[in-house]
């Protein structure tokens, strides 16, 4: 039994690529130091899902983390954590290479997500059926920490901007958004106007009328337009995505641009789409998502409308702090209670402390790094580009050192 086994040493996993259609073809597997084959490959999971779970071998036995975590809970995650959140692994850590957009979408709060799995299951949708857009009954609020230029859409932008993004551009749907903003410019207004670019997904006139509003935009810009990254946006979108309302709902939202270490949060609520990069994203542990354009998937336009948060705000930026004398170990904080990250250039000269309590993922980017805990049975655990390892609390406090760049997700 798992239970009776000990838990003092860092556990390495192994670990599932996700093969997304909007992946990187080769981002990944250079991380893995493996050779492309050519197909997307979208997002590295690290964690306990249960769609999905990181495996690790515990006394010879290769053990799913979500199996062991439910069969040894305090040792695996403390009592505080297995307290707060039962016996699982509240965060889940994913690479995530998008080589195009993502969908559109949005994440339920943590009641939305109750009522909503509970809802499917008693219409008997099975957990696979693609119809079904509650995955589990977890919120999913998430971090994205860029390793490259990260580009993306967060949140909506003030009716007075979209107004003025709008202004020239031709076209039944563009001016259905114009007189909705223009006839109530409360979040109800944004309600009505971002409804409108929804529903019309199912009239048959959306592809030209889409079409011709794109190439309004692209001679805005061909003419100098004041507006060239939103212009651009749209044009991109509408040619990953023909005919999809999604890229004219782009100009209703903000554009982000994430360098290297800069990071954003996205709470319950707030529809986003990543557009490209490389980067660290950490979440409460839910597949939970929404979609509301920019996809082949399901739009589920009821449920999506239900969990939307409508009121314009800006792209929230998680807290940062440094430490190291060179500020190289940076944490990252935001409101929620299931996860944080901490990144850390590690060099011989200066050994780095991790959180030393509850359960930790750590993820080697680059280099060679050793992990030690100190209460590990075996000694320092050599960590390589894409090794990484479950380190259950029983392990204790946790030492980085060597040469290289690691990630490490905790419980705050």
């Amino acid at each position: 039994m798992l239970a009776a086994a000990r838990f003092h040493d860092p556990l390495p996993l192994t670990n599932t690529v996700q093969r997304y259609d909007w992946g990187a073809v080769d981002a990944i597997p250079q991380l893995l130091g493996v050779e492309p084959d050519g197909d997307p490959q979208a997002e590295l999971w690290l964690g306990a899902h249960g769609s999905a779970p990181s495996v690790t071998t515990v006394e010879g036995e290769r053990v799913p983390l979500d199996r062991l975590i439910t069969e040894a809970p305090v040792q695996a995650l403390g009592h505080r954590v297995a307290e707060q959140f039962g016996p699982r692994l509240p965060f889940l850590l994913k690479v995530l290479a998008a080589g195009r957009a993502l969908s559109l979408q949005v994440h339920p709060s943590p009641r939305q997500a109750r009522e909503g799995f509970a809802r499917e299951n008693a219409s008997g949708l099975a957990l696979s059926d693609a119809k079904r857009s509650f995955k589990d009954d977890q919120h999913k609020p998430e971090m994205m920490v860029a390793l490259t230029q990260f580009e993306g859409l967060a949140g909506f932008r003030s009716v007075r901007t979209i107004l003025g993004l709008l202004e020239g551009l031709e076209g039944s749907l563009v001016s259905g958004v114009r007189q909705a903003l223009a006839r109530d410019r409360s979040s109800a207004g944004m309600h009505d106007a971002f409804h409108h670019l929804l529903s019309a997904r199912s009239d048959t006139d959306c592809r030209s009328d889409i079409q011709y509003t794109v190439d309004g935009v692209r001679a805005r810009l061909e003419s100098g337009s004041p507006f060239t990254r939103a212009d651009r946006t749209v044009i991109d979108l509408a040619e990953q995505h023909p005919g999809d309302p999604g890229a004219i709902a782009s100009l209703m939202l903000n554009r982000v641009s994430l360098e290297p270490g800069e990071a954003l949060f996205t709470p319950a609520g707030e529809v986003h789409a990543y557009l490209s990069g490389l980067g660290i994203e950490i979440m409460a542990n839910s597949d939970n998502v929404l979609r509301a354009g920019l996809t082949t998937k399901l739009v589920d336009e009821e449920n999506l409308v239900r969990c939307t948060s409508f009121a314009p705000r800006s792209p929230a930026v998680p807290e940062m702090t440094r430490a190291g004398s060179r500020g190289q170990v940076h944490t990252y904080r935001v409101p929620v209670s299931e996860f944080a990250l901490t990144a850390a250039d590690v060099d011989d000269d200066e050994p780095v402390s991790l959180p030393a309590t509850g359960p930790r993922i750590a993820l080697c980017l680059d280099g060679t790094v050793e992990l030690t805990a100190d209460r590990a049975d075996h000694g320092p655990v050599t960590l390589r580009q894409g090794d990484s390892v479950f380190v259950p609390h029983d392990a204790g406090n946790l030492e980085l050192s060597g040469s290289g760049h690691a990630t490490c997700a905790w419980v705050p």
